[in-house]
């Protein structure tokens, strides 16, 4: 089963339009900012910048904010790298655990071909 399907299909779409515009070499935060604008202009609901904690026992060991949350359903993590490794993976696994979402996407914008990696927990 392949979860959210058209949700995906849509933020895929604004994020190889925002990719096929302005092209690699950017900084990761100039990829926000244009992703975020052309999920508004394509009527996505997201949130940016949403602090997740890590959770150990009975204390809090790491907090940290994904790039967006959109439709409360899809996590979405950019990237400004030459390659994606398994730091980046493991991560976007890790934020799928904390937030008990299913589907993430690790997006990586340094490469002439947006590369695009979808998780499943």
């Amino acid at each position: 089963m392949l979860y959210y399907k058209e949700l995906t299909g849509k933020i895929l779409g604004a994020l190889v339009e925002v990719h096929e515009r302005l092209g690699p070499g950017h900084y990761e935060k100039t990829y926000q900012k244009a992703s975020a604008h052309e999920f508004t202009l394509r009527g996505i609901s997201f949130r940016e910048q949403l602090p997740v904690r890590i959770k150990y026992k009975d204390i809090i060991a790491k907090e940290l904010k994904l790039d967006f949350l959109v439709e409360d359903k899809v996590i979405v993590e950019l990237k400004a790298k030459k390659e994606i490794n398994n730091i980046e993976k493991a991560q976007m696994l890790a934020y799928l655990k904390a937030t008990g979402k299913k589907v993430g996407l690790l997006v990586n914008f340094g490469k002439r071909r947006i590369q695009i990696k979808r998780f499943v927990l």
